[in-house]
Protein backbone atom coordinates (compact mmCIF):
# COMPACT_ATOMS: atom_id res chain seq x y z
CA UNK A 1 0.00 0.00 0.00
CA UNK A 2 1.24 3.50 -0.75
CA UNK A 3 2.46 5.24 2.39
CA UNK A 4 1.22 8.66 3.35
CA UNK A 5 3.80 11.36 2.86
CA UNK A 6 4.67 13.36 5.98
CA UNK A 7 3.68 16.97 6.44
CA UNK A 8 6.35 19.34 5.23
CA UNK A 9 6.87 23.03 4.60
CA UNK A 10 7.08 22.36 0.87
CA UNK A 11 4.52 20.43 -1.13
CA UNK A 12 5.63 16.94 -2.09
CA UNK A 13 3.91 15.16 -4.96
CA UNK A 14 1.28 12.69 -3.86
CA UNK A 15 -0.45 9.98 -5.83
CA UNK A 16 -4.13 10.94 -5.67
CA UNK A 17 -7.35 9.49 -7.06
CA UNK A 18 -10.50 11.59 -7.45
CA UNK A 19 -13.79 9.76 -7.89
CA UNK A 20 -15.77 12.35 -9.83
CA UNK A 21 -13.66 15.35 -10.65
CA UNK A 22 -15.91 17.54 -12.81
CA UNK A 23 -18.30 19.00 -10.22
CA UNK A 24 -18.19 22.44 -8.62
CA UNK A 25 -15.81 21.52 -5.80
CA UNK A 26 -14.04 18.54 -7.36
CA UNK A 27 -13.06 20.39 -10.57
CA UNK A 28 -11.49 23.23 -8.58
CA UNK A 29 -9.70 20.72 -6.36
CA UNK A 30 -8.42 18.89 -9.46
CA UNK A 31 -7.02 22.14 -10.88
CA UNK A 32 -5.33 22.88 -7.55
CA UNK A 33 -3.87 19.39 -7.19
CA UNK A 34 -2.32 19.42 -10.66
CA UNK A 35 -1.01 22.97 -10.21
CA UNK A 36 0.80 21.85 -7.04
CA UNK A 37 2.45 18.97 -8.87
CA UNK A 38 0.47 16.05 -7.48
CA UNK A 39 -0.02 12.95 -9.63
CA UNK A 40 -3.76 13.07 -10.12
CA UNK A 41 -5.97 10.36 -11.56
CA UNK A 42 -9.65 11.12 -12.18
CA UNK A 43 -12.16 8.27 -12.35
CA UNK A 44 -15.55 9.06 -13.85
CA UNK A 45 -17.99 7.97 -16.52
CA UNK A 46 -16.70 10.48 -19.06
CA UNK A 47 -20.12 12.01 -19.64
CA UNK A 48 -19.70 15.52 -18.23
CA UNK A 49 -18.16 18.22 -20.38
CA UNK A 50 -19.18 21.19 -18.24
CA UNK A 51 -15.83 21.58 -16.49
CA UNK A 52 -12.73 20.30 -18.30
CA UNK A 53 -10.24 17.96 -16.67
CA UNK A 54 -6.94 19.82 -16.07
CA UNK A 55 -4.10 19.09 -18.43
CA UNK A 56 -1.70 16.67 -16.79
CA UNK A 57 -4.32 14.60 -14.99
CA UNK A 58 -4.82 10.98 -15.97
CA UNK A 59 -8.43 10.07 -16.73
CA UNK A 60 -9.95 6.62 -16.29
CA UNK A 61 -13.49 5.86 -17.37
CA UNK A 62 -15.78 3.59 -15.39
CA UNK A 63 -19.07 3.90 -13.55
CA UNK A 64 -18.24 3.85 -9.83
CA UNK A 65 -21.50 1.93 -9.24
CA UNK A 66 -20.18 -0.90 -11.44
CA UNK A 67 -17.89 -2.60 -8.94
CA UNK A 68 -16.33 -5.07 -11.34
CA UNK A 69 -15.59 -2.40 -13.98
CA UNK A 70 -13.92 -0.22 -11.36
CA UNK A 71 -11.86 -3.08 -9.97
CA UNK A 72 -10.66 -3.86 -13.47
CA UNK A 73 -9.66 -0.31 -14.35
CA UNK A 74 -7.89 0.18 -10.99
CA UNK A 75 -6.24 -3.24 -10.92
CA UNK A 76 -2.74 -3.06 -9.43
CA UNK A 77 -3.04 0.62 -8.46
CA UNK A 78 -2.56 2.10 -5.01
CA UNK A 79 -2.88 5.70 -3.86
CA UNK A 80 -1.70 8.00 -1.13
CA UNK A 81 -5.19 9.50 -1.03
CA UNK A 82 -8.58 8.73 -2.60
CA UNK A 83 -11.20 11.50 -2.60
CA UNK A 84 -14.78 10.31 -3.10
CA UNK A 85 -17.00 13.15 -4.32
CA UNK A 86 -20.00 11.08 -5.41
CA UNK A 87 -21.01 8.79 -2.54
CA UNK A 88 -24.40 9.81 -1.20
CA UNK A 89 -25.89 6.74 0.52
CA UNK A 90 -24.63 4.12 2.98
CA UNK A 91 -24.57 1.60 0.13
CA UNK A 92 -22.21 3.90 -1.80
CA UNK A 93 -19.98 4.36 1.25
CA UNK A 94 -19.91 0.62 1.92
CA UNK A 95 -18.85 -0.03 -1.66
CA UNK A 96 -16.04 2.52 -1.33
CA UNK A 97 -14.92 0.93 1.90
CA UNK A 98 -14.69 -2.50 0.27
CA UNK A 99 -13.10 -1.11 -2.90
CA UNK A 100 -10.27 0.84 -1.27
CA UNK A 101 -9.51 -1.07 1.92
CA UNK A 102 -5.77 -1.73 1.83
CA UNK A 103 -5.29 0.30 -1.36
CA UNK A 104 -4.97 3.83 -0.04
CA UNK A 105 -3.38 5.63 2.87
CA UNK A 106 -6.35 8.00 3.15
CA UNK A 107 -9.97 7.81 2.00
CA UNK A 108 -11.57 11.25 1.96
CA UNK A 109 -15.36 11.20 2.11
CA UNK A 110 -17.05 14.42 1.07
CA UNK A 111 -20.01 14.85 3.37
CA UNK A 112 -22.02 18.06 3.83
CA UNK A 113 -22.34 20.85 6.38
CA UNK A 114 -26.11 20.33 6.02
CA UNK A 115 -25.54 17.29 8.25
CA UNK A 116 -25.03 19.63 11.20
CA UNK A 117 -27.88 20.28 13.61
CA UNK A 118 -30.84 22.08 11.98
CA UNK A 119 -31.56 24.67 13.21
CA UNK A 120 -28.24 25.13 15.04
CA UNK A 121 -28.58 25.67 18.79
CA UNK A 122 -25.40 27.77 18.87
CA UNK A 123 -23.17 29.61 16.42
CA UNK A 124 -20.60 29.30 15.05
CA UNK A 125 -20.97 25.75 13.81
CA UNK A 126 -17.87 23.63 14.42
CA UNK A 127 -16.94 19.97 14.11
CA UNK A 128 -18.29 19.28 17.61
CA UNK A 129 -21.77 20.50 16.62
CA UNK A 130 -24.15 17.51 16.64
CA UNK A 131 -25.01 15.86 13.36
CA UNK A 132 -28.80 16.03 13.21
CA UNK A 133 -30.98 17.03 10.29
CA UNK A 134 -34.50 15.62 10.57
CA UNK A 135 -35.65 17.45 7.44
CA UNK A 136 -33.47 16.41 4.48
CA UNK A 137 -32.98 12.82 3.35
CA UNK A 138 -29.77 13.87 1.58
CA UNK A 139 -28.28 15.04 4.88
CA UNK A 140 -29.52 12.01 6.78
CA UNK A 141 -27.83 9.74 4.25
CA UNK A 142 -24.57 11.68 4.55
CA UNK A 143 -24.71 11.24 8.35
CA UNK A 144 -25.28 7.52 7.91
CA UNK A 145 -22.29 7.33 5.54
CA UNK A 146 -20.10 9.05 8.10
CA UNK A 147 -21.21 6.68 10.85
CA UNK A 148 -20.42 3.66 8.70
CA UNK A 149 -16.97 4.92 7.73
CA UNK A 150 -15.96 6.04 11.21
CA UNK A 151 -17.03 2.66 12.56
CA UNK A 152 -14.71 1.08 9.99
CA UNK A 153 -11.94 3.42 11.16
CA UNK A 154 -12.42 2.44 14.81
CA UNK A 155 -12.82 -1.29 14.26
CA UNK A 156 -10.81 -1.97 11.09
CA UNK A 157 -8.35 0.94 10.98
CA UNK A 158 -9.86 2.14 7.70
CA UNK A 159 -8.12 5.48 7.01
CA UNK A 160 -11.12 7.78 6.57
CA UNK A 161 -11.14 11.57 6.65
CA UNK A 162 -14.49 13.40 6.43
CA UNK A 163 -14.85 16.84 4.84
CA UNK A 164 -18.00 18.91 5.27
CA UNK A 165 -18.40 21.76 2.76
CA UNK A 166 -21.23 24.24 3.02
CA UNK A 167 -22.63 26.25 0.10
CA UNK A 168 -19.71 26.19 -2.34
CA UNK A 169 -20.07 27.95 -5.68
CA UNK A 170 -18.26 28.63 -8.90
CA UNK A 171 -19.19 30.95 -11.76
CA UNK A 172 -22.03 28.65 -12.83
CA UNK A 173 -23.96 28.73 -9.52
CA UNK A 174 -26.40 31.45 -8.44
CA UNK A 175 -26.98 31.25 -4.69
CA UNK A 176 -30.50 32.70 -4.70
CA UNK A 177 -33.84 31.00 -4.17
CA UNK A 178 -34.95 31.90 -7.68
CA UNK A 179 -31.60 31.54 -9.43
CA UNK A 180 -31.38 33.59 -12.63
CA UNK A 181 -35.07 34.47 -12.28
CA UNK A 182 -34.15 36.73 -9.35
CA UNK A 183 -31.44 38.45 -11.42
CA UNK A 184 -33.98 38.95 -14.23
CA UNK A 185 -36.46 40.51 -11.81
CA UNK A 186 -33.82 42.86 -10.41
CA UNK A 187 -32.83 44.07 -13.86
CA UNK A 188 -36.48 44.50 -14.82
CA UNK A 189 -37.15 46.62 -11.71
CA UNK A 190 -39.47 44.00 -10.24
CA UNK A 191 -39.63 43.20 -6.50
CA UNK A 192 -37.51 40.23 -5.42
CA UNK A 193 -38.50 37.70 -2.77
CA UNK A 194 -36.14 37.20 0.22
CA UNK A 195 -36.79 34.57 2.89
CA UNK A 196 -37.39 35.81 6.43
CA UNK A 197 -36.36 39.38 7.21
CA UNK A 198 -33.10 39.04 5.28
CA UNK A 199 -30.91 39.31 8.38
CA UNK A 200 -30.07 35.62 8.80
CA UNK A 201 -26.45 34.96 7.90
CA UNK A 202 -25.18 32.99 4.92
CA UNK A 203 -21.70 31.63 4.23
CA UNK A 204 -20.82 31.28 0.55
CA UNK A 205 -17.45 29.75 -0.33
CA UNK A 206 -15.76 30.01 -3.71
CA UNK A 207 -14.66 26.62 -5.03
CA UNK A 208 -11.10 27.88 -5.57
CA UNK A 209 -10.86 28.80 -1.89
CA UNK A 210 -12.31 25.44 -0.86
CA UNK A 211 -9.72 23.70 -3.03
CA UNK A 212 -6.83 25.29 -1.14
CA UNK A 213 -7.82 23.65 2.14
CA UNK A 214 -9.08 20.43 0.58
CA UNK A 215 -5.94 19.64 -1.41
CA UNK A 216 -3.88 20.73 1.60
CA UNK A 217 -5.25 17.92 3.76
CA UNK A 218 -4.66 15.15 1.21
CA UNK A 219 -1.97 12.71 2.28
CA UNK A 220 -1.64 14.08 5.81
CA UNK A 221 -1.65 11.21 8.33
CA UNK A 222 -2.88 13.46 11.13
CA UNK A 223 -6.12 13.99 9.18
CA UNK A 224 -7.04 10.28 9.30
CA UNK A 225 -9.92 9.62 11.68
CA UNK A 226 -10.88 13.30 11.72
CA UNK A 227 -13.61 15.50 10.24
CA UNK A 228 -13.15 19.02 8.88
CA UNK A 229 -15.47 21.85 7.96
CA UNK A 230 -14.17 23.90 5.03
CA UNK A 231 -15.88 27.22 4.33
CA UNK A 232 -15.14 30.88 3.87
CA UNK A 233 -14.75 33.04 6.99
CA UNK A 234 -17.01 35.67 5.40
CA UNK A 235 -20.65 35.51 6.43
CA UNK A 236 -23.21 37.97 5.15
CA UNK A 237 -26.87 38.82 5.79
CA UNK A 238 -29.02 37.49 2.96
CA UNK A 239 -30.17 41.05 2.21
CA UNK A 240 -26.54 41.88 1.47
CA UNK A 241 -26.07 38.76 -0.67
CA UNK A 242 -29.04 39.81 -2.82
CA UNK A 243 -27.69 43.36 -3.09
CA UNK A 244 -24.25 42.15 -4.13
CA UNK A 245 -25.85 40.12 -6.91
CA UNK A 246 -27.89 43.16 -7.93
CA UNK A 247 -24.86 45.45 -8.11
CA UNK A 248 -22.94 42.83 -10.07
CA UNK A 249 -25.86 42.86 -12.49
CA UNK A 250 -25.86 46.65 -12.82
CA UNK A 251 -28.72 47.38 -10.40
CA UNK A 252 -27.73 49.80 -7.67
CA UNK A 253 -30.64 49.23 -5.27
CA UNK A 254 -33.04 46.31 -5.87
CA UNK A 255 -36.52 46.27 -4.38
CA UNK A 256 -36.49 43.42 -1.88
CA UNK A 257 -39.57 42.16 -0.06
CA UNK A 258 -39.57 39.69 2.79
CA UNK A 259 -41.73 36.66 3.53
CA UNK A 260 -41.15 34.06 6.22
CA UNK A 261 -39.73 30.72 5.12
CA UNK A 262 -42.79 28.97 6.54
CA UNK A 263 -45.10 31.10 4.38
CA UNK A 264 -43.00 30.52 1.25
CA UNK A 265 -43.05 26.79 1.93
CA UNK A 266 -46.84 26.86 2.35
CA UNK A 267 -47.19 28.47 -1.09
CA UNK A 268 -44.70 26.24 -2.92
CA UNK A 269 -44.48 22.45 -2.87
CA UNK A 270 -41.18 22.67 -4.76
CA UNK A 271 -39.46 25.06 -2.33
CA UNK A 272 -41.11 23.75 0.82
CA UNK A 273 -38.64 20.91 1.59
CA UNK A 274 -35.69 23.33 1.29
CA UNK A 275 -37.00 26.03 3.62
CA UNK A 276 -36.76 24.88 7.23
CA UNK A 277 -37.58 28.09 9.05
CA UNK A 278 -35.69 31.36 9.14
CA UNK A 279 -33.33 30.36 11.97
CA UNK A 280 -32.07 27.47 9.87
CA UNK A 281 -30.69 29.87 7.28
CA UNK A 282 -28.06 31.32 9.64
CA UNK A 283 -24.91 29.34 8.95
CA UNK A 284 -21.65 30.65 10.39
CA UNK A 285 -18.71 28.28 10.68
CA UNK A 286 -15.56 28.02 12.74
CA UNK A 287 -12.68 27.04 10.43
CA UNK A 288 -9.99 26.88 13.10
CA UNK A 289 -9.57 23.10 12.84
CA UNK A 290 -8.78 23.02 9.12
CA UNK A 291 -6.51 26.06 9.56
CA UNK A 292 -4.56 24.21 12.24
CA UNK A 293 -4.00 21.36 9.79
CA UNK A 294 -3.37 23.55 6.72
CA UNK A 295 -1.83 26.71 8.20
CA UNK A 296 -1.61 28.53 4.88
CA UNK A 297 -5.34 28.17 4.22
CA UNK A 298 -7.19 31.45 3.99
CA UNK A 299 -10.30 32.12 1.94
CA UNK A 300 -9.37 35.19 -0.09
CA UNK A 301 -12.26 35.60 -2.57
CA UNK A 302 -14.95 37.91 -1.14
CA UNK A 303 -18.46 37.25 -2.35
CA UNK A 304 -18.60 40.69 -3.96
CA UNK A 305 -16.00 39.38 -6.43
CA UNK A 306 -17.72 36.02 -6.70
CA UNK A 307 -21.04 37.64 -7.58
CA UNK A 308 -19.42 39.62 -10.39
CA UNK A 309 -17.80 36.45 -11.72
CA UNK A 310 -21.16 34.66 -11.71
CA UNK A 311 -23.04 37.48 -13.45
CA UNK A 312 -20.28 37.97 -16.04
CA UNK A 313 -20.32 34.26 -16.85
CA UNK A 314 -24.09 34.20 -17.32
CA UNK A 315 -24.01 37.37 -19.42
CA UNK A 316 -21.50 35.64 -21.68
CA UNK A 317 -23.76 32.57 -21.93
CA UNK A 318 -27.32 33.80 -22.61
CA UNK A 319 -28.53 30.23 -22.95
CA UNK A 320 -28.04 29.81 -19.20
CA UNK A 321 -30.29 32.76 -18.36
CA UNK A 322 -33.34 30.66 -17.58
CA UNK A 323 -36.38 32.54 -16.29
CA UNK A 324 -38.70 30.15 -14.44
CA UNK A 325 -42.31 31.16 -15.04
CA UNK A 326 -43.53 29.28 -11.96
CA UNK A 327 -41.14 31.24 -9.74
CA UNK A 328 -42.12 34.49 -11.46
CA UNK A 329 -45.74 33.74 -10.61
CA UNK A 330 -44.88 32.73 -7.03
CA UNK A 331 -42.88 35.94 -6.49
CA UNK A 332 -45.72 38.10 -7.82
CA UNK A 333 -48.28 36.27 -5.71
CA UNK A 334 -46.23 36.54 -2.50
CA UNK A 335 -45.47 40.20 -3.18
CA UNK A 336 -49.18 40.98 -3.36
CA UNK A 337 -49.75 38.86 -0.22
CA UNK A 338 -47.01 40.78 1.65
CA UNK A 339 -48.67 44.13 0.87
CA UNK A 340 -52.00 43.25 2.45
Amino acid sequence: MSSLLPQADTVRPRNILFIGGTGVISAAAADRAVALGHRLTILNRGRSAGRPVPEGAEVLHADIRDTEAVREVLRGREYDAVADFISFTPAHARAGLEMFRGKTGQYVFISSASAYQKPPSTLPIRESTPLKNPFWKYSQDKIACEELLFEAYREQDFPVTVVRPSHTYDRTKIALVGGWTDIHRMRAGMPVLVHGDGTSLGTLTHSRDFAKAFVGLLGRPQAVGESYTITSDEFLPWNQIYRLFARAGGVEEPELFHVSSETIAAHSKELGPNLLGDRSHSVVFDNSKIKALVPDYHATIPFADGAREIIDWHDQHPGLQVVAEDFMELSDRLYEWSRR
